[in-house]
């Protein structure tokens, strides 16, 4: 029961680390709306798509730290932070790999970093919601079950 309690906190952290993440990027790219949609139609990637990625890049980030808030969805949200981390790093494989010009069109200090300190960053957190996934299931797996504690 005591590790049961350890891992929990431990999903807590990172959980509250992805929010902070997640919520600091969408509101750095929704607070300097323009430049973001901008940069992003400066990305050979991305160009045809701008305009609507523009808006639903902050609010996926906005919905997935909602969603990390409740336990309920905390497995489901956790799956969703691996995800994008793991889209936003292959964008920065790709468009370092395979582009002249890189824009950068992340906001705030993230915008500061060089794109392999921000790959770095990115994998940290890669591994940061992989962690959260694996000890979530771990723990899930451990926690016994209400028939298993009236028989028990």
């Amino acid at each position: 029961m005591k590790n049961s309690k350890i891992n929990y906190s431990i999903i807590d952290i990172i959980s509250a680390l992805l929010i902070l993440l997640f919520v600091y990027a969408a509101v750095s790219k929704l607070l300097d709306y323009q430049k973001f949609r901008v940069q992003l139609g400066q990305s050979p990637l991305l160009t045809s798509f701008a305009s609507w990625m523009a808006w639903l890049v902050p609010a996926i980030e906005i919905i997935v730290s909602l969603l990390l808030v409740f336990s309920n969805t905390r497995l489901f949200a956790l799956y969703a932070s691996f995800t994008l981390m793991v889209m936003f790093s292959g964008y920065i494989i790709a468009i370092t790999r395979f582009s002249d010009y890189i824009p950068c069109s992340c906001g705030g200090v993230l915008q500061k970093m060089s794109w392999n300190q921000h790959l770095v960053f990115n994998i940290i957190f890669v591994l940061i919601a992989l962690t959260g996934i694996l000890i979530h299931n771990k723990t899930k797996n451990e926690t016994p079950s209400f028939r298993t504690k009236l028989n028990g």
